[in-house]
């Protein structure tokens, strides 16, 4: 694993904003709807800009803005720096929510070194859609989740997991073929969008126990901007409810031995 020191990782997070300001740029042009997400939000609320040991970011927009997002990227984005990565535009990518990957640059996870899928330094961009509101069926929809997921994690898993029988139960798994998954994510998200529901969610996103069904639909009605590294970014207007309920109580720091970066077992930036 690389141990990443503060210049490494202060220019990680230089190069991650160079994408947030690209997906930014987009959205405003077109009207897309979209907030800072998970750490990157709240970095933006307790320290106007990167957690300080933070070395990932994330947006996040409803499905029907992110179909329109990907649209747009076909003719603006700028691909001679940024690739946006998603299961039409990689065939080898197996991770239920899209990125946006800097070209020119490698970060290779530790336990993913073995992927074909492009591992090139990336923003994270959840795409968020219904969550049934009965009870019955948030926990029939939570469990195909947990399914969707695990079948999508199996390349990864069948090598990296903790021991050797989860391993194999990866193994067996990746015997389901990628697209499968994908056609049960992509069916679950047209069965959960006919209708506006109390909660949404990422379908391949573990939430803790508080919030395990999904985050607040009412969140996503309004947005405001708010400086982070210095550029104005959109952010949720009720981000106090957003955060409250992904993180508890999110103003209170960490203790240093949890304020640990992702291991990494191969980085390259651009100078």
């Amino acid at each position: 694993m690389i141990e990443l020191d503060a210049t490494t990782l202060r220019k990680l997070q230089m190069t991650e904003l160079e994408m947030l300001k690209e997906v930014d740029r987009i959205c405003r042009k077109y009207d897309i709807k979209y907030s800072l997400d998970g750490g990157t939000l709240l970095g933006a609320i307790r320290h106007n800009g990167f957690i300080p040991w933070d070395d990932d970011a994330d947006v996040v927009m409803l499905r029907p803005e992110y179909i329109r997002f990907y649209k747009a990227c076909k003719k603006e984005l700028d691909k001679d720096k940024f690739f946006l990565q998603d299961f039409r535009t990689d065939l080898d990518y197996r991770w239920g929510y899209s990125k946006m990957r800097r070209n020119g640059t490698v970060f290779l996870r530790e336990g993913q070194e073995h992927g074909k899928w492009n591992q090139s330094v990336f923003i994270d961009i959840f795409v968020y859609d219904q969550v049934p509101d009965s009870k019955i069926l948030r926990r029939i929809h939570l469990l195909i989740c947990f399914c969707i997921r695990k079948g999508l994690y199996a390349e990864v898993g069948r090598k990296s997991a903790s021991n050797g029988l989860f391993r194999k139960l990866y193994q067996l798994l990746y015997i389901i073929p990628r697209d499968r998954w994908v056609r049960q994510l992509e069916k679950m998200a047209e069965i959960t969008s006919r209708k506006r529901t109390e909660l949404v969610r990422h379908m391949t996103y573990p939430y803790r126990k508080e919030c395990r069904y999904g985050l607040p639909r009412e969140c996503f009605d309004e947005y405001i901007d708010k400086e982070f590294e210095g550029f104005k970014f959109k952010i949720f207007k009720n981000y106090d409810l957003y955060l409250t309920r992904l993180y508890g109580d999110y103003m209170i720091l960490p203790s240093v031995e949890k304020r640990k970066v992702h291991p990494v077992s191969k980085i390259k930036l651009i100078d």
